[in-house]
């Protein structure tokens, strides 16, 4: 039986989920498979290459560096976030991605798209390390509207994989992934409400379909809500949230604020780390 890890995106939310896996890390929890989401692949492959803080520390360190993220990369780029830059310098030469380790690990690493054309997920299974994956990683978070498409190897167009598939656990179950702790970025109690599809459409005139997603995606994320608890019910799934909405916006970048979500889920992690431990011990009974 295959333990997983599935990570909800949510843009700097995604601050939580660094502290909650950190504590799993530093703690020596190990996953099957780990699949992630906009922020939570971009965040989660750190559980793959074993580096644990290295999220927090890149983002206070380069948080308000005009190449990392912000109004000027977006006017002179297109890109809110540096394509450039956040997805290949960085990781290469200012903050290093252990590459080695990433590709020596065999917990299996998945990444969550969105097809501009058709509107719906992709999934990519990343094992190694080098130019076209990091593209992959930076679609499955390259938000509508204030990112570019993202075109990846075979010719396709991505953009962010929560457009098609927020909470990727019933993908995970389909992969083999039986028993599987979800870490979310919103509390148990949220559920989405419906966005204004014409102003998208208005917005995305080169894609019809995520302008579409993008207006049912209330209904594709509630549902995917109520397919969670009904996995949680049966036992095969554990769930980690903040208990009050994150005191952060998407792509808030003021280093209090995200030491302060990144602090709310190492405390989440620690507080749910026993029961981690033992719903993976149980899934090993069962293997």
């Amino acid at each position: 039986m295959k333990t997983g890890l599935v990570l909800e995106g949510g843009a700097m939310r995604g601050l939580f989920t660094a502290g909650v896996i950190d504590v799993m890390m530093e703690h020596g929890v190990r996953f099957d498979g780990l699949v992630g989401v906009s922020a939570g692949s971009s965040f989660g492959c750190n559980y793959k290459s074993k580096q644990p803080g290295r999220v927090l520390r890149y983002n206070l360190r380069y948080g308000k560096d005009p190449r990392y993220m912000g109004l000027k990369s977006l006017l002179t780029t297109g890109n809110l976030v540096g394509a450039e830059f956040a997805y290949h310098t960085l990781p290469l030469e200012l903050d290093v991605f252990d590459i080695a380790e990433f590709e020596r690990n065999p917990m299996e690493f998945h990444v969550v798209c969105t097809d501009v054309d058709t509107g719906l997920p992709v999934y990519y299974r990343m094992d190694k390390v080098d130019r076209q994956s990091l593209e992959w990683l930076r679609a499955s978070a390259s938000m509508p509207v204030v990112t570019r498409p993202v075109k990846v190897d075979d010719g396709r167009r991505m953009l962010d994989g929560g457009i098609s598939d927020s909470i990727p656990l019933e993908y995970f179950r389909s992969r083999g992934f039986d028993r599987n702790v979800v870490v979310l970025t919103q509390p148990r109690d949220y559920r989405k409400k419906p966005a204004k599809g014409w102003l998208f459409r208005m917005l995305m005139p080169y894609a019809p379909k995520i302008a579409e997603a993008m207006g049912r995606r209330h209904e594709m994320y509630n549902s995917q809500l109520d397919y969670l608890n009904e996995r949680e019910a049966e036992g095969d799934t554990l769930v980690i949230a903040p208990a009050e909405p994150l005191p952060i916006g998407r792509v808030d970048t003021d280093p209090d604020r995200m030491r302060d979500v990144y602090r709310i889920g190492r405390e989440a992690g620690m507080r749910h780390l026993p029961a981690v431990e033992k719903f993976l011990a149980d899934s090993n009974l069962n293997k």
